[in-house]
């Protein structure tokens, strides 16, 4: 998942609607502030009902599972595993989703199921290009729903979208997802 500005509180509806038994592991890129701290993923804590945690270096990657993208690191997704990267900003950000999307997409292809929400920039687009030609699944936030909507409207006129949704639909529908073993 990926999101910028609006993302704390789309990121809190979409993890609270998820339940216990999620069976898919989470890696999200908020937007955040180079000096940010364990602050956030202890604000997600309140609302989820899974294990939130800044991924770490070389950690594996477990089912059920929420990672953020710590402050000032890129997150990059190998097989089973993360890394993270301190190379230069891209969209004039890092954390980046775009480098979070073209990682996951070249690790794991049609098995990748990639959220862009709402954002102030374009940081995403060419990632969601990239996890669609990997034959991944792009779900995108409806941008009306979205308190900025240039990152999901960035997304949309990127690559062929899978699903435009409202922000409340998005959790209920990864359930869906999660349940049919996409």
């Amino acid at each position: 998942m990926g999101c910028s500005l609006g993302g704390m509180h789309a990121l809190q509806t979409i993890l609270g609607a998820l339940p216990d038994d999620f069976c898919l592991p989470i890696a999200i890129v908020q937007h955040r502030y180079k000096t940010s701290n364990e602050m956030l993923p202890a604000f997600f804590r309140k609302t989820s009902k899974l294990k939130v945690v800044d991924a770490e270096d070389k950690a594996w990657i477990r089912d059920g599972h929420v990672y953020l993208a710590p402050a000032n690191y890129h997150l990059l997704v190998e097989k089973g595993s993360f890394s993270l990267s301190v190379d230069e900003a891209v969209a004039h950000s890092r954390p980046s989703v775009d480098v979070l999307f073209e990682s996951a997409a070249d690790a794991y292809g049609p098995a990748l199921i990639a959220v862009v929400l709402t954002g102030s920039n374009q940081d995403g687009a060419r990632g969601a290009r990239e996890v669609k030609e990997r034959g991944g699944f792009l779900v995108v936030q409806d941008p009306k729903t979205a308190e900025a909507p240039s990152m999901p409207e960035a997304a949309i006129a990127a690559a062929r979208v899978d699903r435009i949704l409202p922000l409340e639909r998005i959790g209920p529908y990864l359930v869906e997802l999660c349940n049919q073993g996409r």
